[in-house]
């Protein structure tokens, strides 16, 4: 089961952060700086897989990460879950990602945190690896999109309709005056 999903840059800010595990917001800060700490010092050249931290459940858990440019994804898994697969999980969820955003960068992670929670959703619901397609989570984005600026159309038109409310109301009862005139 994965445990908890992470994103942070090289100087240890987190721009994504996804527990599937009740922590309160301490522990979950701790959480990551201890990641961070453990995954930043390593070299580029060794395995991806290393022992889990002391607060992320010791040696029963495993972090699993890749570094790309400024980033790194790390998935917090228990002992059940393949490495491999969780690779290719963190592998297909960066370029779903650079799909979605044409060539993703940092600033992406941080001004569209919606989109990305709603893509990692997608793959991973509870803990649990629910799709590894990336064509089929890049469909259910697209149509998530579509529905957001449908919905977004139709709050403006009634906005519009609205706003010309009282205009229309008062060229009404200038119509009716005009029409029979109020006789004492």
């Amino acid at each position: 089961m994965i445990k908890a999903v992470l994103v942070f840059n090289n100087h240890g800010k987190p721009r994504l952060s996804k527990f599937f595990v009740r922590y309160n917001e301490d522990m979950q800060q701790q959480i990551v700086r201890e990641t961070f700490h453990l995954v930043s010092k390593r070299d580029d050249s060794v395995c991806n897989f290393l022992e889990g931290g002391s607060l992320i459940g010791g040696s029963d858990f495993r972090l699993i990460y890749r570094h790309y440019a400024t980033l790194y994804f790390v998935f917090c898994v228990d002992s059940s879950e393949s490495e491999l697969g969780i690779l290719d999980l963190i592998q297909v969820f960066v370029e779903t990602l650079d799909k979605c955003f044409e060539n993703v960068c940092e600033l992406d992670l941080i001004f569209h945190v919606d989109k990305v929670h709603y893509i990692l959703q997608e793959m991973v619901i509870g803990g649990m690896v629910l799709e590894t397609n990336m064509t089929e989570v890049l469909a259910h984005v697209e149509a998530q999109t579509k529905l957001e600026k449908q919905e977004t159309t139709a709050v403006s038109f009634v906005k519009a309709g609205m706003a010309s409310a009282p205009t229309r109301a008062i060229a009404a009862v200038n119509t009716l005056k005009a029409a029979a005139p109020f006789k004492r």
